[in-house]
């Protein structure tokens, strides 16, 4: 049966790629159509119910900045907001939040429902449907999508197809030595459709993440705990909200391992399905579970667990630190030796889960496949972890999908850009053998791409594009003006030195002046604050908050922020010297086969991304250069 009504974009899988890619496709005025397993688990947190992090929380902003959602939802559903990395430079604080879980997820359900332009069905997508636009049937690369089969056999048909499944391509989940098939606990696998993708010439490999067990608040000893609060002083996530709101605040608690766990988890790895080689997977290096933690870092006497509230209308705590997937009474022995869990009840088991991802080498930096034409992946099958880098694929699929259907230019962010170009460009030159997860050490100019920096950086794309409204827009563009005022209303002002002032000095903890010296230069003392700074401004003006962040970041970074700019002047001459689509690789004899064959097999769009596959040496980009030149 084909279903009726044709679409622009379809999008298959309710999480939170498939969230972002069906708001951005329908936002941008086309039809658009999201397939899920089940209505009721859209934007369900899967695993710790939280969003940002170190180099997470970045993207976050920059989601945000683009015309995206998370942002807005965790704001309306946080419990609790942390900024952190606060003692160290801008470059490397992030926000992180914990989310009402189930006010998140009906918030996110909320909003899709209620998108102009979206329609939303429950069912489980078996296959694409192709047709070819070349006269040679076999190959592949000239094939397009033109929509999906479902299990029951309907066919829904479209322009353009985004594929988000999350972690449910062909999921297998593991509690102790017993396994089923599940995408999630309590959910479907999707086997057919990883079927479907290999016999379309995508590579396919496994990976395996887990998840903790869920904790019975009303039997932890909280009182034998340390308490960690909020922030009094929370600072949204999106540029939008003004102010966070008066939700009450709850706290999370600190409790730690200790050898007796560590011998409880040595004495039992015979039923542990990552030391008995039931799960061949590779894991995700930076999440370990508490086993590989116990394993591998022998010399630790203990680990932090933060017990984590799960929402205002729920006793479910999540014990993050302790990702498992032993056995369920080995899981009960262990927690129970930990201080304050010495008589917790577990009310849902962890457990470890593999699934199927697509060597994202596969894919142009549009997140279009090379493959298959109008066909888009985003999210875990591209290789990542996490909701924030799912949401940014998210979002650039189906922003570009969106582009297609208009037959406009599609949005590429590059590395000097954003953090979703570094994560974009990362999967598409250079793969990945594990799970990837974002963070601030991958970001070459980091110092660039802060968190308070992400609307004067992208919401310019996103007004282009045109999922920032004119008002959004604007507010941005007085920011900046502002900013500017005030860099040069310090520049300009200057104190004299005089007994006062060099008194005043001495009292901030700097030293005193010979001879006179501007705010702007004085601010660039690192004792000296935009806060310290008032008492001896004659002027005294008062700024908004980020006005004045910014303000001394620029003033207090500005010799490292000149050097990022110059270094990002030499990497834009390489990303504009562009490889045409067609370019043959082979045709060029002084490049070694095996050079011919990675350049063949990524097809970089620029001499930039073609010096980041890996193993390519200076002397083939050399080489590269001149016959582009030519």
């Amino acid at each position: 049966m084909i279903y009726p009504k044709k679409y622009d974009v379809i999008v298959v899988g309710g999480g939170h790629a498939g969230i972002e890619a069906s708001l951005a496709a329908a936002r941008l005025n086309c039809q658009t159509l999201l397939l899920t397993m089940n209505l009721d688990t859209i934007g369900l947190m899967s695993c710790n119910p939280a969003i940002g992090g170190l180099g997470k929380g970045q993207l976050v902003k920059e989601i945000d900045a683009l015309g995206g959602e998370m942002a807005k939802a965790i704001d309306k559903t946080a419990i609790q907001f942390r900024r952190l990395n606060t003692k160290k430079g801008p470059a490397v604080q992030s926000s992180r939040a914990q989310a009402d879980r189930e006010n998140y997820r009906l918030y996110m359900k909320y909003v899709l429902e209620n998108q102009p332009g979206l329609d939303i069905k429950q069912t489980l997508v078996n296959n694409l449907l192709l047709k070819d636009i070349s006269s040679s049937k076999s190959n592949l690369a000239q094939r397009r999508v033109w929509g999906v089969e479902t299990s029951i056999g309907e066919k829904f048909l479209s322009e353009c197809v985004i594929i988000t499944p999350g972690t449910f391509l062909e999921g297998i989940i593991h509690i102790g030595l017993r396994h089923f098939s599940g995408g999630r606990m309590g959910g479907f696998s999707s086997i057919q459709l990883a079927r479907n993708l290999k016999d379309l010439g995508f590579r396919l490999g496994r990976f395996k993440t887990g998840t903790c067990p869920r904790l019975d608040g009303k039997s932890i000893n909280f009182s034998s705990l340390a308490c960690q609060e909020g922030d009094s002083q929370p600072i949204p996530f999106s540029f939008s909200t003004e102010e966070v709101g008066e939700q009450a605040s709850l706290p999370c608690y600190i409790t730690y391992t200790n050898p007796r766990t560590h011998q409880i988890i040595k004495d039992n790895l015979d039923r542990s399905p990552l030391y008995t080689g039931t799960i061949k997977a590779t894991g995700v290096r930076y999440c370990p579970s508490i086993e590989d933690k116990v394993m591998k870092f022998p010399e630790r006497r203990r680990h932090q667990i933060f017990l984590e509230p799960e929402g205002f209308r729920t006793s479910e705590f999540y014990p993050n630190g302790l990702s498992t997937s032993l056995p369920l009474d080995v899981q009960v022995k262990l927690l129970r030796s930990i201080k304050g869990l010495e008589k917790v009840e577990v009310m849902r088991p962890g457990y470890g889960i593999e699934h199927d991802y697509v060597d994202p080498t596969h894919l142009r930096s549009t997140l279009e496949t090379k493959l298959v034409s109008y066909l888009y992946f985003a999210g875990q099958i591209n290789g990542t972890t996490g909701y924030e880098e799912a949401a940014a694929q998210g979002l650039m699929a189906g922003i570009n999908a969106a582009l297609r259907v208009k037959r406009e230019k599609p949005l590429v962010l590059n590395r000097a850009e954003a953090y979703i170009g570094v994560l974009i460009d990362d999967l598409v030159t250079r793969g990945t053998n594990e799970p990837y997860r974002m963070f601030t050490s991958r970001a070459e100019y980091r110092l660039l791409l802060r968190e308070d920096n992400a609307d004067i950086r992208l919401r310019e794309k996103g007004y282009r594009v045109g999922l920032v409204s004119r008002e959004e827009y604007e507010k941005v563009k007085e920011k900046e003006r502002m900013v500017k005022l005030e860099l040069d209303r310090l520049g300009s002002s200057k104190i004299f030195p005089t007994q006062e002032v060099n008194k005043k000095l001495i009292q901030l903890g700097t030293k005193s002046i010979r001879a006179p010296l501007s705010l702007r230069g004085l601010l660039r003392r690192p004792e000296v604050t935009y806060e310290k700074l008032k008492s001896l401004d004659k002027k005294n003006c008062t700024v908004e908050r980020e006005i004045a962040r910014q303000v001394e970041i620029q003033i207090m970074y500005d010799g490292y922020i000149e050097r990022e700019l110059q270094q990002v002047e030499k990497f834009k001459k390489m990303e504009n010297l562009k490889i045409p689509l067609n370019f043959d690789f082979q045709s060029i004899a002084s490049l070694s086969s095996e050079v011919k064959e990675k350049f063949s097999r990524i097809k970089p769009h620029s001499l930039g991304q073609a010096s980041r596959i890996s193993g390519i040496t200076p002397a083939a980009i050399s080489i590269l250069m001149i016959h582009l030149k030519r």
